[in-house]
């Protein structure tokens, strides 16, 4: 993030945020402490107190994790380490603005930090939360180093930055769609085109590199996770197209996932039901991934509109559009799972922070499909301007829709947890984007209409959709 000539990037007043994100952080960890631990943390600290572990869950996250246990038991440390990387790079990011002259945006930033669904997220010890907390991280200690001298304080920064945008891409399997575009669009490349190659080639690498990173250096066992993905499109095609059509399944399993109503918009989950379903897709799931990825290549060549569909279906219960109100697993958890492993459930305090949090989650600034149009309506209408502060916002954007757009062909899920960097990222571009920027009146314009379209249509939805299930067996059907 490049200063105007007529600013100066070293005089005093970038401490202050920073002071005070340290203060917030501090205050966040007491209250949230020992974290909150879902089924999936439950999960996942299993598997460094047994040391046995596998790649359905990131095993990064659980080799660190076991490397906490040796002075602090419990969920306490990763949630320590998850809100010191988020007000660090909330820290670091309105420092800089302030040291450049812009104090309402430095305080626009902190505030984001402050919204009670993301603080909430940010308390629970997930994946999403642990990327979340290293990207933020690396962009600010990004930030902190541009326009210095390259010093060994810089070069620290730097290097730092970088361990952490590994952890981020090894913390997440689709991490790298939002990474590699953040990384190609920071670096300083000359043209559009060095920037697609970069952010294509570090998806490509990234992609071919993690399963040996996961399998022999982290040393996790095949889960078979990476069936996931074809499985649930598979099936989807299959009972849109009915028993005689499908690929993959037989005509008498493809009548059993109908009658049964294996398929949910929601999620893949009621494929992995023992009672129900799990039987029926134990053959497939037995099938590597480098034969059911070609299969669902085949399925949507022969079935284009059926695939088409499955997959708006799902992007658009993950986006939050045409759903009824109280979609679920919008809210952060009020607690913990339950277990017998010593993972304590936080006190009053994170309970009723949540419960705040929960009644935020369902209002249009919970909704991705908002985000998205707000993010690319800023890109679209900042595309002519030269200003060098610019480079800062485009990437979060940028890395933003990068992230969104994966889901439309790799998501099996809806939990709004998997869009917080998206939505984190376009609002730190809003406080971030320089005064003047969005000079393409007409991209603002449409965007502004695009907006009130998927508001108009998402109220809609809200007023007249009948209930959904309230919790997670309802939704299983």
């Amino acid at each position: 993030m490049a200063a105007p000539s007529t600013s100066d990037p070293h005089r005093p007043g970038g401490a202050g945020p920073v002071l005070l994100a340290a203060g917030l952080v501090l205050a966040a960890v007491l209250v949230f402490w020992p974290g909150i631990a879902t089924y999936d943390s439950v999960v996942q600290y299993a598997q460094p107190l047994s040391g046995r572990y596998d790649d359905w869950h990131p095993p990064v996250m659980a080799r660190l994790w076991s490397l906490t246990l040796h002075w602090i038991a419990g969920a306490g440390p990763l949630l320590a380490l998850q809100m010191a990387g988020y007000g660090l790079g909330l820290g670091l990011i309105a420092g800089r603005l302030r040291r450049f002259g812009r104090p309402c945006a430095a305080l626009a930033v902190m505030l984001i930090g402050l919204w009670p669904p993301f603080l909430g997220w940010q308390a629970v010890v997930l994946k999403d939360a642990q990327m979340l907390g290293a990207l933020l991280a690396a962009v600010g200690l990004i930030v902190a180093a541009s326009g210095r001298p390259a010093t060994w304080q810089s070069r620290v920064m730097i290097g730092a930055a970088a361990v952490l945008l590994i952890y981020a891409l090894l913390v997440r399997a689709n991490a790298v769609f939002a990474v590699a575009p953040l990384i190609a669009m920071l670096v300083p490349l000359c043209s559009a085109r060095s920037r697609i190659l970069l952010g294509v080639g570090l998806v490509a690498a990234t992609l071919a590199l993690s399963p040996a990173i996961n399998h022999r250096l982290l040393g996790a066992t095949e889960s078979r996770v990476t069936a996931t993905q074809p499985l649930y499109d598979l099936a989807g095609i299959a009972v849109r197209v009915g028993p005689e059509a499908a690929i993959g399944f037989t005509p008498a399993e493809t009548r059993v996932l109908i009658a049964r109503h294996c398929l949910r918009p929601f999620f893949w989950d009621p494929l992995d039901d023992d009672s129900r379903c799990a039987g029926i897709v134990s053959r497939l799931f037995a099938l590597p991934s480098s034969r059911l990825y070609p299969m669902l290549a085949e399925a949507a060549v022969r079935h284009p509109l059926a695939y088409l569909a499955q997959r708006l279906a799902h992007l658009n219960s993950t986006m939050r559009w045409w759903v009824p109100a109280g979609w679920i697993n919008a809210a952060p958890p009020l607690g913990g799972e339950a277990n017998d492993l010593g993972l304590a459930q936080p006190g009053r305090a994170a309970v009723a922070w949540e419960r705040l949090a929960g009644s935020l989650s369902d209002w249009p600034t919970g909704w991705p499909i908002v985000w998205i149009v707000v993010a690319a309506t800023m890109l679209a209408a900042s595309r002519r301007s030269r200003d060098p502060e610019l480079r800062l916002p485009r990437a979060l954007l940028v890395s933003a829709l990068a992230l969104e757009a994966s889901f439309a062909a790799f998501s099996i899920a809806s939990d709004l947890r998997y869009h917080l960097w998206p939505m984190i990222a376009t609002a730190l571009a809003m406080a971030t984007l320089p005064p003047g920027s969005l000079v393409d009146r007409r991209a603002v314009r449409v965007g502004v209409v695009v907006l009130m379209l998927v508001l108009i249509v998402g109220l809609a939805a809200r007023l007249t959709l009948p209930a959904p299930p309230g919790d997670y067996a309802g939704m299983m059907g």
